[in-house]
């Protein structure tokens, strides 16, 4: 797993990728107009991993951090303004939580949600 971390003069803090993605994966789903996260297209990590790691891929190196994430939306929300929210959301809570600046938050649509009970 790759996992980066930060260097003070008492120790070092290595946050973990999964961890991130809970984080953003918490963030996603307070945000109005969402129905709830999707599933990405399959990769190794993906089926392996846990749930936010199903629907978060995060690339992380000392350089910048990229967030993709794939989410469901609600049939009356206006996905011109439920994207920039999610990036918002999604960059404030990850920076905020981890002191790790995010470069980019990838939104990918990937279905709508019609019945409470099924996610397309």
């Amino acid at each position: 797993m790759n996992k980066k971390g930060y260097k003070a003069p008492e120790g070092s803090c290595i946050i973990s990728e999964d961890v991130i993605a809970s984080i953003a994966s918490t963030a996603v789903m307070e945000v109005p107009g969402v129905a709830g996260m999707a599933q990405r297209p399959a990769d190794l990590r993906g089926i392996i991993g846990s749930g936010a790691a199903k629907s978060v891929r995060v690339f992380n190196n000392e350089i910048e951090t990229i967030l993709d994430v794939y989410i469901n939306v609600k049939p009356d929300a206006r996905i011109p303004e439920v994207a920039p929210a999610v990036q918002h959301s999604v960059k404030v809570a990850v920076q905020s939580m981890t002191g790790k600046p995010v470069n980019k938050v990838n939104v990918h649509i990937m279905g709508i949600v019609l019945d409470e009970n099924s996610k397309e």
